[in-house]
């Protein structure tokens, strides 16, 4: 995946997709900007988390789908997201980088705040973990964890 965001050609339900690496230099550049992981609390607890604390700010925790999973999107979603925005003082315009673990949730989630009236919202399309490498892993060939960006585990 390129470094540059790239609208989705069959939507315009969002801003597009972002790397990583991209998010992270958007995140460093403009202190207004906020990362979402919308990963499960078992994702965040046992694979580990972006680390923002070199840039003075946390990563938002808000699941898009709760463990164990339950069909559908986690019906407070957009609730969590309005009150996670509206404590870190997020004003409309600041943009909002949406992060799972390969880009397939927070690609929804990126839609549905973008419904919601924020944004402009994109997707960390490479994700947390990226997609699986050849010996069928995570986190080595793309992603937050490969690209080499802060990040902690407890």
């Amino acid at each position: 995946m390129s470094g540059a965001s790239s609208p989705n050609p069959n939507t315009a339900a969002y801003a597009g997709d972002i790397s990583a690496k991209k998010a992270w230099s958007e995140l460093e550049q403009n202190p207004k900007a906020l990362l979402i992981d919308v990963r499960t609390q078992a994702e965040w607890n046992f694979v580990g988390l972006p680390d923002l604390s070199g840039l003075s700010r946390e990563v938002v925790l808000i699941e898009w789908q709760t463990f164990p999973p339950q069909p559908g999107p986690n019906q407070n979603f957009v609730p969590s997201l309005t009150a996670a925005l509206d404590g870190a003082r997020h004003e409309k315009g600041d943009p909002i980088y949406f992060l799972c673990r390969s880009g397939a949730r927070s690609r929804g989630a990126a839609i549905a705040a973008t419904e919601a009236g924020y944004g402009p919202c994109f997707n960390v399309g490479d994700g947390f973990e990226g997609g699986l490498d050849a010996k069928q892993k995570r986190g080595r060939a793309e992603g937050w964890k490969a690209a080499g960006l802060p990040w902690i585990q407890y």
